[in-house]
């Protein structure tokens, strides 16, 4: 039977630093909620806003995916493995902390803000070499198409994870529709809407809403506005 999870934007934790601004789609740091710590595997989705100079200082993960997907300006990355990039708007960034990395993440701007998605998978595989991938994303290919940006496979279009999962970008004109088939059908479905108003099944989206879908092995999804938003596909079984 399928299940519909909706989750408006204004729903989300709101933590207000100065700095840092930032909405908890999922329970992280002091937002909690036992209704929402994660859909499947996808255990964060944070909405990060960071001030001119400001950052994330030095700190470790292990044995997590980690994705940066920035929507505007540019974020500086440095890690204990001796990667050093800077990654923008049309980039992917992916971390495999597997037995541990530390990383920083700072503005790379002492002006600008920079806004940035930073989620995290929970991954099939514990204390694997960690690893760092950074990729640049055609956005033309997501124009009223699914452009994946992250799958299982390395030699798949995208970065890759430990993890049964598909990523894909869309931007779709007003009244576009196309139909989304699920690569493992025992997979759930996260929307999440970047700008623009979708219709996804009976369900109107708005700018920033995120949908949770389980037990549906196709969705449709419409445009009403022209809209931006990402499909994660996941393993919902934990």
């Amino acid at each position: 039977m399928a299940k519909y999870i909706y989750h408006e934007a204004d729903s989300r934790g709101d933590a207000n630093h100065g700095w840092l601004h930032s909405r908890h789609t999922f329970s992280f740091a002091g937002y909690m909620d036992a209704e929402r710590m994660n859909f499947g595997v996808l255990r964060v989705l944070n909405d990060d806003y960071v001030s001119g100079g400001m950052g994330f200082g030095r700190h470790p993960h292990s044995n997590m995916e980690i994705i940066s997907i920035p929507l505007e300006g540019e974020l500086a990355h440095n890690d204990s493995m001796g990667n050093g990039s800077v990654i923008k708007p049309g980039d992917i960034q992916v971390m495999s902390a597997g037995t541990g990395i530390e990383h920083s993440e700072y503005n790379h701007s002492e002006v600008d803000p920079v806004k940035f998605l930073q989620l995290w998978v929970i991954p099939n595989k514990q204390n694997v070499e960690p690893r760092y991938d950074q990729q640049a994303i055609d956005k033309e290919k997501a124009h009223n198409n699914f452009l994946q940006i992250l799958s299982p496979n390395a030699d798949d279009e995208g970065v890759w994870i430990h993890q049964n999962a598909w990523f894909h970008l869309a931007e779709f004109e007003a009244g576009y529709t196309r139909e989304y088939v699920l690569k493992d059908p025992s997979n759930g479905l996260y929307v999440f809407v970047l700008k623009g108003d979708i219709e996804v099944g009976k369900q109107l989206m708005h700018t920033r809403d995120g949908l949770g879908i389980m037990g549906e092995k196709h969705v449709s999804i419409k445009a009403s506005t022209s809209a931006e938003f990402l499909l994660m596909e996941v393993p919902v079984a934990l």
